[in-house]
């Protein structure tokens, strides 16, 4: 299931990169105590005026509801249109303030960036994904940011079944290397560049893809010949990234609304105009989206609109255009289907209040009221997502805060279905574990996963499941001397105010921490759209576990990592639970001589940025440096207005403050709106000009109230990119980049930027 986060990073942010990464971040800290600057000569000291950080100017907006008067004296930054030159103007004195603060250190960020890229194999193959003839695959280039999108014809491919052993052959007999699509020739007319869609039609023949060049996730597709890259037909334009082939000649596609809300569905005919497209449906109900997928067996496309709470279903059989969508599961309130096809069945994943966890039940295609329960609802075991090949269901799952992949065979494809029993779980060989499906091949029997864990790299595994032997595809190569055994991790619980157990994830490198409570330590967390933060690998936060940083991931409620209940219960009037649970981490850590308070680091973004403001403002003497990317932490005006993206779905997550009980609950925690007078830690903000999730405005209200009112003389950095959305730079190494800056900024607060002018560390 694709859902709109104010994340996403998709990876993960998690890392900064899946959201992306998605989704999870960024990490590091380490030694001493001071809290600016680089240790240097008191003659240098002397001399070097402290640069001034700029002063926005403000002017009173008065905003009342019931009752309440709030005076936002810095709402004039927000310009919708991002041309005003006073707004531009200031934006640019922060960033040169940020500039110049951390130039002292400069040298050492360039290293850290060195150290960083020098990991990272720049020309690699991804694992290539067989489909007719061909192997498909994205290859990366020394010194090139973007991947080429490649395939090569697989020799005898009739005669080869698919194997858990397959091997593209690359040698000098191999058929040759065919590039369909260069990202590095098309974004070299652009500072951003995103290629979301890349879809191959049934027969092979045609490329359809989807690509942003501003960052503001608002799409253009272009159809090639994938052979000779010849522009099939006029591209489609402000489109999602949601793109689907239906059948060789069509595309469905989904495009949005003024604020930028997925609300209808097209069929376009290739080599038609766009005016011309038909519209499959149309969601008015501004709380809900449209999303758009195709099931593994290629039969059918599936539209789906989804508040946070609900969810239902159409479908639009491929071979029968004419007959438009049909609905699928009806639109009941506080239900949430997602669903797929096989054989003479169709599959759903149920969700409802009693079923929280899911269930999972299937249909004959011709008489969808008749269901059958394949997998009960369990009050321990989280149903995730389900994805169905010919002779087989895999269900991902969560038990005890961490994924489990559990396989079932399924009858012969004209047979009955019933309940189905004792599938068999796939073992993994961490204790602590990340794991998300890939595409695999439907009529095949094997599964492939992409597994990692804070010390494992991401591994492409095919898994037979007949045979339920496992064969590794790619694991990411960390050049640099990279030696997994160096590293530990752990799963720790720490309880909450109100006894809830929550679960940390912990990582470090064995030879380097003391564990007495002097070590360096960086806190993530986001706890927000039942978003699983699962322990995954990041090349880049090797350069603070070498330094002797301890990272953990704080998997708190708001998330999903514990089941529905978990987020239900940090979320709408129980988000304060988010905050709490985040301290409760940071406390536990503390006590049990992970870290000490002049040590602590945090770091979050977008709804994980508002964690951290909320957190800044509740017990700023607790952390000793904070990392707020791209966060929303103008909470309260933000879902006052209808007219900002994303604020009118979001009122199922965070409430509608037009009701009394939830705009004074939402004002306790908003942080703009608690800033006060008293000493913060080292913080750095970050935002990007063109983000359509968090508008730039917010973290630069909450910058300049700070700034205003903070009593203390530690660092407050703010960075805006200019060229940049939700998920910061486009390229690779522009990313990496941005983890050098990060680690940097951390670092210097920590005070373990060597000297440099004496060589000492």
């Amino acid at each position: 299931m694709h859902q709109r986060h104010r994340h996403r990073h998709r990876h993960h942010l998690l890392g900064l990169g899946s959201l992306l990464n998605l989704l999870p971040v960024v990490l590091y800290p380490n030694q001493c105590a001071v809290p600016t600057s680089i240790r240097k000569s008191t003659a240098t000291m002397a001399t070097e005026p402290k640069p001034k950080p700029p002063v926005a100017k403000k002017v009173e907006h008065v905003m009342e509801m019931f009752g309440d008067v709030r005076i936002d004296s810095y709402y004039w930054l927000r310009d919708d249109s991002r041309t005003d030159p006073e707004l531009l103007s200031y934006l640019k004195q922060e960033n040169a303030y940020t500039d110049s603060v951390m130039s002292g250190g400069k040298k050492f960020e360039d290293e850290l960036f060195a150290e960083i890229r020098g990991r990272v194999k720049e020309d690699d193959v991804s694992a290539p994904v067989r489909k007719g003839e061909y192997y498909y695959y994205k290859r990366t280039l020394q010194g090139k940011e973007y991947v080429q999108h490649c395939r090569r014809l697989i020799p005898n491919a009739a005669e080869a079944p698919p194997s858990v052993y397959d091997t593209m052959p690359t040698g000098p007999d191999a058929p040759e290397e065919h590039v369909i699509l260069d990202e590095n020739v098309k974004a070299q007319a652009h500072d951003y560049y995103v290629v979301a869609a890349f879809k191959v039609s049934p027969n092979n023949k045609l490329v359809a893809y989807t690509e942003d060049t501003k960052g503001d996730e608002i799409y253009t597709a272009y159809v090639i010949d994938a052979q000779t890259g010849a522009p099939v037909g006029n591209p489609l334009l402000g489109l999602t990234s949601y793109l689907e082939w239906a059948g060789d000649d069509s595309l469905v596609y989904i495009t949005m609304d003024e604020i930028l809300r997925p609300d209808k569905a097209w069929l376009h005919k290739l080599g038609a105009e766009q005016s011309r497209d038909s519209c499959l449906y149309h969601e008015k109900d501004d709380t809900f989206s449209l999303d758009l997928q195709a099931s593994e067996s290629k039969r059918f496309l599936f539209v789906a609109s989804e508040s946070k709470n609900t969810r239902f279903n159409f479908c639009l059989d491929v071979s029968k255009l004419e007959d438009g969508l049909k609905v699928l599961t009806p639109r009941l309130d506080g239900i949430d289907t997602s669903v797929s096809h096989r054989g003479d069945h169709f599959f759903f994943r149920r969700r409802s209040d009693e079923c929280f966890n899911s269930e999972i039940v299937a249909c004959p295609l011709d008489d969808t009221s008749a269901t059958t329960v394949l997998l009960p609802h369990r009050e321990s075991v989280k149903i995730q997502d389900m994805q169905l090949f010919k002779d087989h269901l895999v269900i991902y799952e969560r038990e005890e805060g961490l994924p489990k992949v559990t396989i079932y065979g399924l009858p012969d494809a004209g047979e009955p279905l019933k309940s189905l029993q004792s599938g068999h779980i796939v073992d993994f060989i961490d204790p602590i574990y990340s794991v998300e499906p890939l595409e695999s091949l439907f009529s095949s029997s094997i599964l492939r996963f992409d597994y990692s864990s804070m010390k494992t790299p991401p591994s492409v595994y095919d898994y037979d499941m007949k045979a339920g032997i496992s064969v590794l595809k790619k694991i990411e190569a960390v050049l640099g001397g990279f030696d997994a055994s160096n590293y530990v991790t752990e799963r720790k619980w720490a309880s909450a105010p109100d006894g809830t157990q929550i679960p940390l994830s912990i990582v470090y490198h064995k030879d380097l921490v003391k564990l007495d409570g002097s070590d360096p330590l960086l806190l993530y967390g986001y706890g927000s759209y039942e978003v699983c933060i699962d322990p995954s690998f990041k090349a880049a936060r090797l350069s603070l576990l070498d330094r002797g940083f301890i990272y953990a991931i704080a998997h708190i409620r708001g998330g999903g990592e514990m089941g529905r209940q978990w987020y239900e219960n940090g979320k709408f009037l129980k988000k304060k639970n988010t905050f709490t649970d985040f301290i409760a981490c940071a406390e536990y850590l503390i006590e049990n001589k992970y870290c000490s308070k002049e040590k602590l680091c945090i770091i979050g973004r977008s709804a994980g940025g508002l964690l951290i403001g909320a957190v800044l403002n509740m017990r700023p003497d607790l952390f000793k440096a904070a990392v707020a990317g791209v966060p929303f932490v103008d909470v309260l005006t933000t879902m006052l207005d209808p007219t900002i993206p994303l604020t009118t779905s979001e009122w199922e997550e965070w409430g509608d403050p037009r009701k009394e009980e939830f705009y004074f609950y939402m004002k306790s925690y908003s942080p703009v709106d608690n800033v006060k007078a008293q000493n913060y830690p080292d913080i750095l903000v970050t935002a990007g000009l063109n983000d359509p999730r968090v508008m730039y405005s917010e973290p630069a209200k909450f910058v300049a109230k700070l700034r205003d009112l903070k009593t203390d003389d530690n660092l407050l950095l703010f960075k805006c990119e200019f060229g940049a959305g939700h998920s910061s730079k486009s390229g690779r190494f522009e990313k990496l980049q941005e983890d050098a800056f990060t680690y940097g900024f951390i670092m210097k607060a920590l005070n373990m930027i060597p000297d440099v002018g004496n060589g000492e560390n």
